[in-house]
């Protein structure tokens, strides 16, 4: 046995034992009678000491050893002289009586610290000494706890784990497909799933009334910080449901992830609710932030009509409150200005009104709105003295979607975004279908096999294409802090349903049943009523490990080019083996 005890457990109860560790040299200070190694594992860091009095090999050995050596050593347990505080095993070390190097290593190309000095690029293209770093131990640990909390949930709550292939259909909808070529069908391509959503179907079908799987996914799309080529979800499906059923039994497992991996309870009996419709008048978006204030005021009727273009001409005109903000100075508000004006956010300019101490208004529109113009602005978002008032004016959707970027950002600014701070809650009744005016089609919202409403299903089967904007989807989805956690739906099980929704999708018959000519087959023989729910199980990394990016909750995560910059990966095939799968290369066009 190479070790009797890990770097992170001894105590000073294990005084005068002797013990043999195993890890890495994190650290070597050499005083020359003296020698002190902070010996590291995953568990954590323990002092070890070469003494005036050590054996000569050993003294030796010690005089040897560089950054990342992995050595043994053997010796006692003594307390320290100089304790440290900041690391559990702070009041022992370990006086050496014998050591061994087992493996040396080169200079590694960043510091294996708590922070490092190394680029992103650079620490990912040596993921794996980035790893030892204890900042990405802690995530692959807090990784762990929170899949085995999940399945120990939903072992409880009756689910059962079972997984679907990888190797499945393209489908036409949602983002695009990692294809494989198949060579014992040359000419025919396997697609990776984006999701395991027709299976999981299909076990309800099937009689597996809660199913469930932490499963990798796949999606050929453009990436930013909470978005991989391959990611992994918490996929769970339940038959003979409603939308609270499925809902109550999944705020039950958060609130179970919460308490048992971070010690948060909360104090309301259920999540809150909220319709798309109302997050979007709000927040300007489908997963509103709700730790803070600052929701959407809609002064359109109140500002036009007073000879300013910009308000005149605007097809909408929004405001935030921003509490104890009217100090702003001019660069402050020149710096919001620049920030909405950047092409991410997309606003063409930013108009502020001040609410004075005395009661009074300032406002850059002075010349165009009298006090008590400005003073109805004021009343009808709720300004008090001290407080700013932020405007923006456009088109309806990209104005709200302008005014979330400048509440989040406003949120920022005065610390209203703690990451140790977790505001839940459930965004309910979103549309079925969008509108593309430039196709001139309706998209599924979510997935072709949402459900309508009930009381929508008038309109869902009416011939004015029209009324299909305003047909409600059974969908949901949880969303913490402004993340979008978890998505899911009541799901159609009635064939009927189902051929109408590919109908207003634009698929002929034929189309579907060449798609999904399986599920419709399996659906006349007997779908009972079904529904389910998806997590992000790596954006919930993040989420419950306060980082913003899911790529330090991936032991070996891609970059924004979805490169794997390790292994290099993709990487060219042999034309041996371009020829055996009959693909050819054709030079993209410039």
């Amino acid at each position: 046995m190479f070790r009797t005890a890990t770097c992170g457990e001894l105590r000073l109860t294990d005084a005068n034992k002797t013990v043999t560790l195993a890890g890495w040299v994190q650290k070597v200070r050499n005083l020359g009678s003296m020698v002190f190694i902070d010996l590291r594992d995953r568990y954590g860091i323990t002092q070890i000491t070469v003494d005036e009095h050590a054996a000569d090999a050993v003294r030796e050995t010690a005089g040897r050893l560089g950054r990342e050596y992995v050595i043994q050593v053997t010796g006692t347990v003594t307390e320290r002289s100089a304790k440290n505080s900041k690391i559990p095993t702070g009041e022992i070390e370990i006086v050496a009586a014998d050591m061994q190097i087992l493996n040396t290593s080169e200079v590694p190309p960043f510091t294996i610290e708590e922070q490092s000095d190394g680029g992103d690029d650079l620490r990912m293209r040596y993921r794996y000494l980035d790893l030892r770093r204890a900042p990405l131990q802690r995530a692959m640990m807090l990784r762990h706890r929170l899949a085995q909390e999940v399945r120990n949930y939903l072992d409880a709550q009756g689910f059962m784990e079972i997984e679907t292939p990888y190797l499945i259909k393209s489908t036409p909808e949602g983002a695009r497909d990692f294809v494989v070529p198949s060579r014992m069908n040359p000419g025919e391509f396997y697609a990776l799933p984006q999701s395991p959503q027709t299976f999981k179907q299909l076990l309800m079908v099937s009689g597996y009334d809660r199913y469930f799987q932490i499963v990798r996914c796949f999606r050929d799309e453009d990436l930013r910080a909470d978005r991989q080529p391959e990611f992994t979800q918490v996929d769970c499906e339940m038959a003979f449901v409603e939308r609270e059923d499925v809902l109550t039994v999944f705020e039950g497992m958060m609130r179970t992830m919460f308490d048992k991996t971070l010690g948060v309870k909360f104090a309301e009996a259920r999540f809150p609710r909220m319709t798309w419709h109302e997050a979007m008048e709000k927040y300007g978006s489908d997963k509103p932030d709700v730790r803070f204030g600052m929701t959407f005021n809609d002064l359109t009727g109140l500002v036009k009509g007073h000879d300013f273009a910009v308000f005149d001409g605007a097809e909408y005109v929004g405001a935030i409150c921003a509490p104890g903000c009217a100090s702003y100075t001019r660069k402050q508000l020149d710096g919001l200005t620049e920030f909405v004006k950047r092409p991410q956010v997309g606003a063409k300019g930013l108009v502020y009104v001040r609410r004075e101490a005395d009661g009074s208004y300032k406002s850059s529109v002075d010349k165009f709105y009298s006090q008590e113009e400005l003073a109805k602005w004021g009343s009808a978002c709720g300004m008090q003295a001290g407080d700013l008032l932020l405007i923006l004016a456009g088109a309806k959707k990209q104005t709200l979607a302008a005014l979330c970027a400048l509440r989040l950002e406003m949120g920022d600014r005065l610390g209203l975004r703690p990451h140790d701070t977790f505001a839940p809650l459930w965004v309910v009744d979103f549309p079925l279908l969008e509108w593309d005016d430039e196709t001139q089609r309706y998209y599924a919202m979510h997935h072709p096999f949402t459900s309508p409403k009930a009381e929508d299903m008038d309109k869902f089967f009416s011939t004015d294409i029209k009324v299909l904007g305003d047909v409600r989807a059974e969908a949901y989805d949880f969303v913490v802090n402004g993340v979008e956690v978890g998505g899911g739906s009541i799901r159609i099980h009635d064939g009927r349903v189902q051929s109408r929704m590919f109908e207003v999708l634009g698929f002929t018959p034929e189309e579907a049943q060449a798609q999904f000519g399986f599920l419709l087959g399996a659906f006349k023989y007997g779908a009972p009523p079904h529904g389910g729910i998806a997590f992000g199980f790596d954006r919930m990394c993040s989420l419950f490990g306060g980082s913003d990016s899911i790529r330090d909750f991936i032991a070996f995560p891609k970059n924004n080019s979805g490169r794997d910059m390790m292994i290099d990966a993709p990487s060219a095939l042999a034309q041996a083996q371009l020829d055996e799968l009959g693909i050819g290369i054709v030079e993209a066009a410039e």
